[in-house]
């Protein structure tokens, strides 16, 4: 059996439709673009009536370049994979949606080049503005760029103040679910995908805010209790199996992210060790999986929908600004703590 024809006739014009109505193409034109004051409700109704007959769609890409607009935000983050980054892609998504603007995102890798080039003005063609999270670029290379449209960084540095920056506060949420865990009871804390050396990353500030907790109660830091690992769940699971078959003692584990902690939940599940009798755990992220997870996990709640709401504000502002390079604006999101099954 043959399919349906389309309703929607790819070569029918607004003339056809201003022909059809017994109007003028610029009528048809002031309906299509809302300018209703210009039109009385019975010829609205009549133009309405006739594009749905004929199927006339406007070309959206077309408006748009003669607007010397795409319509398109770009969204670049370190890698499509993460719960993390892809939760943060969907509620840009939703929100940019609503503006009638389209979001792409793409995988850097982390890379410090792939991030560079991702702001080429080449590359910007394409998009009426950029977001990019930054995980490997310093200020000396995104100094060097010329910016051509509007960028917003996202990352866990204080970047170049060329641009305007979105940050999560990553020392304060971490002393936040370290210090939950001293004033629970814990002794031994462990940092898992903490560091304390190299330069200014998510690892070095979040472990900076583990340190500070310490020192705020008057306790000192174990080097052998900050334990290096992938920010993911492979990396939890990978170092918790590996710190307990050191023998190290331990009774509570501040997990760099929600993504470790799963990975140290199963395995402590795998080696008998019970969550939160034996051992308490908090996460850093507030990712959706974590509110489901055996138990469920406490962990730091980043401020993740506001983040979402600044990001596409300054967006916003920016495109529709006469002067979208304006003083740039930078942002630090507070954090707060989500307690569940995992602490005491």
């Amino acid at each position: 059996m043959a399919p349906p024809p389309s309703r929607t006739h790819p070569h029918v014009t607004m003339h056809d439709v201003a022909q059809k109505a017994g109007v003028s193409a610029q009528t048809v034109s002031n309906v299509i673009n809302g300018r209703s004051e210009r039109v009385s409700p019975e010829t609205i109704d009549r133009v309405t009536k006739v594009i749905d007959e004929l199927g006339y769609r406007l070309n959206q890409s077309a408006r748009s370049l003669r607007r010397g607009r795409t319509g398109i935000v770009g969204l670049a983050v370190p890698l499509l994979t993460s719960e993390y980054y892809g939760e943060l892609a969907e509620r840009l998504t939703r929100r940019f949606s609503a503006q009638g603007i389209r979001l792409a995102t793409e995988d850097t890798g982390g890379a410090m080049t792939a991030e560079v080039e991702s702001l080429a003005g080449s590359h910007l063609e394409t998009y009426d503005g950029f977001i990019l999270a930054v995980a490997a670029s310093e200020s000396a290379d995104l100094d060097r760029i010329l910016p051509t449209k509007p960028i917003v960084l996202l990352g866990e540095r204080a970047l170049s103040t060329r641009f305007d920056h979105v940050l999560m506060d990553n020392v304060g949420g971490a002393e936040m679910a370290t210090g939950y865990l001293l004033d629970r009871g814990a002794r031994s804390v462990v940092a898992i995908g903490g560091a304390t050396t190299g330069s200014e990353s998510v690892k070095t500030l979040r472990t900076k805010g583990y340190v500070e907790a310490h020192r705020a109660r008057g306790l000192d830091v174990r080097s052998e209790l900050v334990v290096d690992a992938r920010l993911d769940m492979a990396g939890g699971y990978q170092e918790t199996m590996a710190l307990i078959d050191s023998r190290v003692p331990f009774d509570g584990l501040f997990a760099l992210t929600d993504s470790i902690a799963h990975g140290a939940l199963r395995a402590l599940a795998d080696h008998g060790v019970r969550v939160p009798h034996d051992v308490q755990i908090v996460g850093f992220d507030n990712v959706a999986s974590s509110a489901y997870s055996t138990p469920r996990l406490t962990t730091i709640e980043p401020g993740n929908d506001e983040m979402a709401d600044e990001i596409v504000g300054i967006m916003l502002a920016r495109l529709r600004s006469s002067a979208p390079r304006g003083e740039p604006e930078r942002r630090m999101l507070p954090t707060s703590l989500v307690v569940r099954e995992s602490t005491r």
